[in-house]
Order: C-alpha cells, then sequence, then structure tokens
C-alpha cells in the first residue's frame, strides 16, 4: 500500500508539473481549472497524510510553471505568490474563521478576479526599467519591450513623491469585444482562432517581435504591489488610490466592506453579472484591507493568509453529440473525443471536447445522438460532463472503441497491465503518431522550431522529405525543394524555408533537457528532463545507466526511469540519437553533479531568512548539487542551519537543539571546503 501511495503521489507530482507547463509556459491548458485543483487537491491530501513520501519539489509548495524559454529570465526583487482557492461558501466561511481568530477588526477589500497572464513591472524612480512575467514566483520571463507597447501601462509614473523602487503586479488581458473582433478577423484570413482572451493575451505578450504585440489591444490591470521602497501605505485601498494617482490601470470594480455578509454580496452581484465586465473573470478575491494585518498574518511557502480567491462554478451548457470519435497521439495513445454542434460557451464556439478514454464514456454513460452537458469555464478543452437522459429518442447508440489504429491499422492494445489507455504499438511508422512527433518537436515545449507547425510536419512527410524525426535535422535546401509547401508558384525557395532551416540550426544548440523532452519518451516531461540532464549530463550517460541509478535521480523514480531504459533500449530510437549527433545537435549539458565536489555528502541543512547570493530554489539546489540534503524542518538530525536577513522562527529553534548556526559566507566555505575537522 505504501509503494502504492507513493507511486501515486509521484505520478500526480509529474501530471502537475506537465499541466502547469502547458497552461504558463504553452498557453494551450488541456484540462480545465476544475480538473487541476482537483489534483493539486488530491496530492496536497496524500502529502500531508504521508510527509516521508513528499518530493523535495512537490508542486504543492511551487507557485505556476517557472519553465525556461527563450527569453532572457530575471528574479523578481520579492517573490510573486500565488493564491489559494475556495469554491463554496462554507469553505470561505472557514477562511473567515481562521483570519477573525486573531481578533483582527479588519475591513475586507474586494475585487473582480481577472483571467489574464500575470505580469510584475518594475519602476525605479519611477521610470519602468523591467516587466516580468510571473514564471515560478521567483523568476520570471523578460517582456519589457511588449509591455511598453500596452497603452495602459506608463512608461514613467507621473506626479510627485515617487517611490524610489516599486513592483507593480497586475494581470494583462485582452478586453473581450475586441477579443472577438480580433478572431473574427482571423477567421476571415483563414487563420486559426484563438481559444478564449487569455490565450489571445498571453500569446500576444509572448511574441518575439513586439510589433506583433502592438498589433493586438491588450490591457492591464492592477493587483498588487511587491517591494515598494520610498513610500509607505497604511492599506490596500489606498495602494491602489496612489497607483491610480501615479497613471498605472487600477480597477473601478474594488469593494472595501465591512461585514462578511457585503462579501457574500459582492460575490453574488459579480456571478450574476460575470458577463457585463469588459475582461474575463473567474471569481472574486478577497483580502485583509489593512497592511499591518497582513503582515501579521504572513503567508505560506506559495500564497498569502491575508487574502483568498473564490472562484466562480465553471459554466455549462448542452449541444446535440454528433459523434464520438478518435485521435491517436505522439506516444499512440488513443483518446476518444467528442463531435458536437458547434455551440458558444464562455466567450468561444466549441466543436469537439476530450473524453480521455473509453471507460471515462461508459462511465458517463454517453451515447452517439445524445444531448450532452459540457462546461467550460475559460478553459481551452471542454468538458463533457453527461447525457441529459431526458432528452433521448431512442435512435442514440454507444460508442465503440476501436481494436485497430485508424491511421496505419495495427491492432490497439494496452501498453502495461492495468492501463486504462490503449495505444497504436506501431510507434515508428504510424502516421499520426509521426507528426505528432515531429510537430511536438517544434513546439515551444520541447525545441521551439519556426515554421515547424502541423502544416509543415504533415508536408515534410507527405513529401518522404523525412521518414521520421532522425531525418530532421540534416534537412537542405535541395531537400526542401521538393515540398510546395517550401517552393514558390515560379519554382523558387519561400522565405519560410530559409526561415526554417536556420531555425533547425538553432535548435541544434538548444539545452540537453530540451532535446530529452522532444524524444517524446514516455512520462518524460519538462521536470524529469531537467532532473536528469543535470545530473547525468549527456545523452551517452543518461543511456548507459540502469534502471537503478535513473530512479534514484531527484524528480525521476522508478516509472520514469523505466520508461527511460525502454526508449532507449529499441534500435529505431537509437538511430535517431546517432543522425541528430551526426547533424552536430547537442547532446551534452554542463557538467553532471557527479563531477561537483560531494562537500555535503551526508549533511542536512536547513535554510532561513533571505541570502544575498542565492534565491530559495538556488540555495537548496546548491546543497543537493554538492550532496546534501535540503530541509525545511529543523530536528535534531538537522547538521546546520544558514541564517540570512529576517530568518523566522527555525533560527531560534537551532539554539533551542543546540544546531550549528552558519551565516551565508561560513555557507559558501563549507559548500567549498566541506566540513572542517578542529586540529
Amino acid at each position: 500500500m505504501s509503494q502504492e501511495i507513493r507511486h501515486r503521489i509521484q505520478e500526480l507530482s509529474e501530471e502537475i508539473r506537465e499541466h502547469q507547463f502547458k497552461y504558463y509556459v504553452l498557453d494551450k491548458p488541456s484540462i480545465s481549472d476544475a480538473q487541476f485543483d482537483l489534483l493539486l487537491r488530491e496530492l496536497t491530501e496524500l502529502e500531508e497524510k504521508n510527509p516521508i513520501y513528499k518530493l523535495a519539489d512537490s508542486p504543492t509548495e511551487q507557485v505556476g510553471g517557472g519553465f525556461a524559454t527563450d527569453f532572457q529570465q530575471y528574479d523578481h526583487i520579492e517573490k510573486m505568490m500565488s493564491l489559494d482557492n475556495v469554491f463554496d461558501e462554507s469553505e470561505l466561511e472557514n477562511w473567515f474563521d481562521r483570519i477573525e481568530k486573531t481578533d483582527t477588526g479588519n475591513t475586507w477589500l474586494c475585487e473582480v478576479k481577472v483571467d489574464g497572464l500575470a505580469i510584475n513591472l518594475l519602476y525605479e524612480n519611477g521610470k519602468l526599467i523591467r516587466a516580468l512575467t510571473r514564471g515560478n514566483g521567483v523568476t520570471g520571463e523578460e517582456v519589457t519591450l511588449n509591455i511598453k507597447t500596452i497603452a495602459a501601462i506608463p512608461h514613467e509614473l507621473s506626479g510627485k513623491n515617487l517611490p524610489t523602487r516599486l513592483e507593480v503586479r497586475g494581470e494583462v488581458f485582452f478586453p473581450l469585444q475586441a477579443f472577438n473582433d480580433f478572431n473574427d478577423a482571423l477567421e476571415e484570413e483563414g487563420k486559426a482562432r484563438f481559444a478564449n482572451p487569455r490565450n489571445a493575451a498571453a500569446g500576444s505578450l509572448r511574441q518575439k517581435d513586439p510589433k506583433v504585440t502592438a498589433s493586438r489591444p491588450l490591457s492591464m490591470v492592477v493587483h498588487g504591489i511587491g517591494v515598494c521602497e520610498g513610500v509607505t501605505f497604511s492599506d490596500q485601498a489606498g495602494a491602489y488610490a496612489q497607483l491610480k494617482v501615479w497613471g498605472l490601470p487600477t480597477s473601478s470594480r474594488v469593494r472595501v466592506v465591512k461585514s462578511r455578509t457585503e462579501v457574500l454580496d459582492f460575490i453574488h452581484y459579480y456571478l450574476k453579472h460575470r458577463h457585463d465586465v469588459e475582461h474575463e473573470i473567474d471569481g472574486i478575491v478577497i483580502k485583509v484591507n489593512e497592511f499591518p494585518i497582513q503582515e501579521t498574518l504572513g503567508f505560506t511557502s506559495r500564497a498569502p493568509k491575508w487574502a483568498i480567491a473564490f472562484k466562480y462554478p465553471p459554466e455549462e451548457v448542452t449541444t446535440k453529440l454528433l459523434d464520438i470519435r478518435v485521435s491517436v497521439g505522439r506516444t499512440g495513445r488513443v483518446t476518444p473525443f467528442a463531435f458536437m454542434v458547434p455551440v458558444k460557451v464562455a466567450g468561444s464556439t466549441v466543436t469537439n471536447a476530450t473524453l480521455h478514454n473509453n471507460e471515462e464514456v461508459i462511465r458517463k454513460g454517453i451515447l452517439i445522438g445524445d444531448t450532452v452537458v459540457i462546461r467550460k469555464a475559460g478553459d481551452v478543452i471542454p468538458e463533457v460532463l453527461g447525457a441529459v437522459i431526458s432528452e433521448r429518442d431512442g435512435t442514440e447508440r454507444a460508442f465503440v472503441m476501436p481494436t485497430h489504429c485508424p491511421d496505419c491499422g495495427s491492432q490497439l492494445r494496452a501498453m502495461n497491465q492495468g492501463d486504462v489507455d490503449i495505444r497504436c504499438p506501431n510507434s515508428q511508422s504510424c502516421p499520426a503518431q509521426l507528426i505528432e512527433r515531429i510537430y511536438y518537436i517544434g513546439s515551444r515545449a520541447a525545441l521551439d522550431i519556426d515554421v515547424l507547425g502541423f502544416e509543415a510536419a504533415a508536408a515534410l512527410l507527405a513529401d518522404k522529405i523525412v521518414l521520421d524525426e532522425s531525418d530532421l535535422f540534416s534537412l537542405s535546401k535541395s531537400d526542401l525543394s521538393r515540398s510546395s509547401f517550401f517552393v514558390k508558384k515560379d519554382g523558387s525557395l519561400g522565405a519560410n524555408a530559409e526561415k526554417f532551416l536556420m531555425a533547425l540550426e538553432a535548435a541544434k544548440h538548444r539545452p540537453l533537457w530540451r532535446i530529452l523532452v522532444a524524444l517524446s519518451i514516455r512520462h518524460v516531461g519538462p521536470t524529469a528532463a531537467q532532473s536528469l540532464a543535470k545530473y547525468f549530463g549527456s545523452i551517452e550517460a543518461i543511456t548507459a545507466a540502469t534502471s537503478e541509478e535513473l530512479a534514484a535521480v531527484s524528480g525521476v523514480g522508478e516509472v520514469i526511469a523505466a520508461a527511460v531504459v525502454d526508449w532507449f533500449s529499441v534500435p529505431w530510437h537509437q538511430k535517431i540519437i546517432s543522425k541528430w549527433a551526426a547533424a552536430g545537435v547537442d547532446l551534452v549539458d554542463r557538467a553532471p553533479v557527479s563531477e561537483v565536489p560531494q562537500t555535503l555528502a551526508g549533511l542536512t541543512l536547513v535554510v532561513t531568512g533571505s541570502l544575498d547570493g542565492f534565491t530559495r530554489d538556488g540555495v537548496a539546489e546548491a546543497i543537493v548539487a554538492h550532496g546534501g540534503k535540503s530541509s525545511s524542518s529543523v530536528s535534531k538530525k538537522t547538521d546546520f542551519v544558514v541564517v540570512g536577513d529576517s530568518p523566522g522562527s527555525k533560527a531560534e529553534k537551532a539554539l533551542e537543539l543546540g544546531v550549528t548556526v552558519l551565516t551565508e559566507a561560513q555557507f559558501v566555505a563549507l559548500l567549498q571546503l566541506g566540513p572542517v575537522t578542529p586540529a
């Protein structure tokens, strides 16, 4: 049973990280917010009951995504926190009760929760110096030039008594009317529509060319501040008022109230009028208004204790289920999906909805021809909740899962005992898997190769320019001249051919972890890939590692290790590696952890307070890289407690237990020399 719990925690952690990557980096979430919240809740409950199996880098201790892209990264001066959520009034009452145990006598600030992209603006002496996305809360991606194209955001603050340094937090959003107009224009041009305003905002802000961002009517609303030097505020409402004086875009939908009843009135009003707002909202944020009380209440590792998000229930509509079809993914997974009469929900038109697997279709009792209830609350992929039984007329029919792959004819099967999913085993030559894998290599999730979208991948395969992904990095102008996708009407190569070849060359030098992700190894997402690349340092070393050696790496485990060993044991997979290496793809990363001096081997360290030379995540990585264990709590088994600025109670606990306390300088010396035994 314990191994099952451990495996479930590992599985949930990896699944949540994958969804975070899709949400924060790809802007293409594959599950709803409600489904994600359920996964996170399940993991939190398992960890609380089984703390021994909690991973050091558990998603429950992290904020958002934080995955690397081509944008330069910087640390926020103050960490950008997330928000805890409640989903009904009883949960909100419990939160109120916890807050009021301290007899705070506070007022509440209520504001609508904008469904956009979190951003952090840094002003120094009134001038906009840098704009960062939230990232992992500690480090974000710089998007300053793109932010400066947004009319609502001042490049320089106005007024007097400006702070010497100010971090402004807010949400970049795509106004609903502008979004609809923009989507209509895309459709007229024969281009794909954006799924929803949040995706449109995120995609627009992450353009490499600021001119593209400037052509999109983005806006922003402020919802908080980080560091603020030279000016003080007494409460949240006063801070918002002053930000508005300085020219920053604050919301007109903010209210300070004195009672729980007034908070609920605010929640009920916007639940009824949520579509009357110029931007999408997915709930209400309630904050303790007074800053001194906020400081007293403090924070958890990921969220303030003095604020909560009341999430509105997802919207539901009904439509006709015309058919249930299947798609084959890049790892061979065969997924049924609902094909429906188009229906508008949460601001976008929906025709397809995933059904996950055959067991899910059976469990929900869905028949082809049913009137079905679907839910989509600002999410990209809607969910089929079930059928409206009373609407049946007897013409409905059951879905029969195919026994053979619709693309290559191979017999479908579960790859492992107990698998709910069935897969096409013909991974080498199944057309559907080939096109999905090559398309995925070009995506932002993997190597981010310009031009290599779905149409380009299809053309490369259809014109037999590549037989599989092993040929990708050996392409030349001569090869591309054989495809109409890359050739103009006069027979000459188009601009996309040159752009594609340049992008391929650049992709050869991506970090090793991105190469691992691009190989489509089952279960290997960004987190596991980064752990493997960091520890082993090369594809050669990963290939030579045993399953036990792989599983011992933090963030990997037995399931992922077995998948890695299986993948590298396949001869045609080895052909991909050898052909990529011959084409100049970098398959070696920085020095593996095993080459870092293991000065902290066998030692457990706890860090409290902020350090000048390390971020919170960075100091933990340094400890692990040097062979030590980074712990969050002080006990008699702790060897050292490193104390920085503004330490918490852990420093006092160390003194009580007689644990050795180190300054930052002493910690750096320990990393270099290890414990020094007195002569």
